[in-house]
C-alpha cells in the first residue's frame, strides 16, 4: 500500500465516521426505523447495480434476428453493437456469422469449426490472410448443405482461422450469391 492508497484510507474512515454519527444523532431513538431504512436503501443499491451490470447481456439475448420475408427476401436488423449477424445452417449445425462486407471469404473461428465437427488441430494452415490484427494462417475446408431459409448451396469453401477469434465472418464469396441493400437499420439480402 503507498501513501495515495492510506490517504484514501482515511478519507473513507474519516466520510463513514461523519456519516454514522450524523445517523445515530438523527435517528437516536428510532434505531428500528433507521436499520429497515438503510437496509432498503442497500437492497435499491444492489438492484441497481445488478440491472446495470446485466443491461448488455440482456439487451444482446433480445436483439432481433434475421427474418425470411416474401419472396425469399432475408431482413437482418442491426445489432446494438452495430454489425449484421446471420445464421446459417451447415450440415444442420446453426451457426452464427458477423456479416462482413469487408471480407473476402468465409471465415469460420476454430470453435465454429470444432462445432462444424472440424478439428482444427488436424488441418494443413497452408494459407495466410491479412486481418486488422495482422497475418494470420487459413486452411481450407469445404462446408456441405448450406442453408439460408429455403436457400440451400450443396458446397461452400471456407477458411479456418489459427488465430484468436471470437465469432465467424460471412465474407463476400457467399455474400456475392445475394443483392445486398441496406436500408435504415437493416440489411437485405435477396437471391
Amino acid at each position: 500500500m503507498d501513501d495515495n492508497d492510506f490517504g484514501r484510507l482515511i478519507y473513507l474512515f474519516l466520510l463513514l465516521v461523519a456519516v454514522g454519527g450524523w445517523v445515530l444523532v438523527e435517528y437516536r431513538g428510532r434505531l428500528g426505523f433507521a436499520l429497515r431504512t438503510a437496509t432498503a436503501w442497500g437492497l435499491i443499491f444492489v438492484g441497481v447495480m445488478a440491472g446495470y451490470g446485466l443491461w448488455n447481456d440482456l439487451r444482446l439475448s433480445e436483439a432481433p434476428r434475421q427474418m425470411m420475408a416474401d419472396g425469399g427476401e432475408v431482413v437482418l436488423p442491426r445489432a446494438p453493437d452495430g454489425h449484421y449477424y446471420l445464421t446459417l445452417t451447415i450440415d444442420g449445425t446453426p451457426l452464427e456469422f458477423m456479416v462482413d462486407t469487408g471480407a473476402t471469404n468465409v471465415v469460420l473461428s476454430r470453435d465454429d469449426a470444432r462445432k462444424l465437427g472440424i478439428d482444427p488441430d488436424t488441418l494443413a494452415y497452408l494459407g495466410q490472410a491479412y486481418t486488422a490484427n495482422g497475418v494470420v494462417r487459413t486452411a481450407r475446408v469445404t462446408l456441405t448443405d448450406v442453408a439460408l431459409g429455403d436457400v440451400v448451396d450443396a458446397r461452400l469453401a471456407a477458411y479456418v482461422n489459427d488465430g484468436e477469434m471470437e465469432g465467424s465472418l460471412l465474407g463476400m464469396d457467399y455474400l456475392g450469391r445475394f443483392r445486398i441493400e441496406i436500408d435504415g437499420g437493416q440489411m437485405l439480402l435477396r437471391r
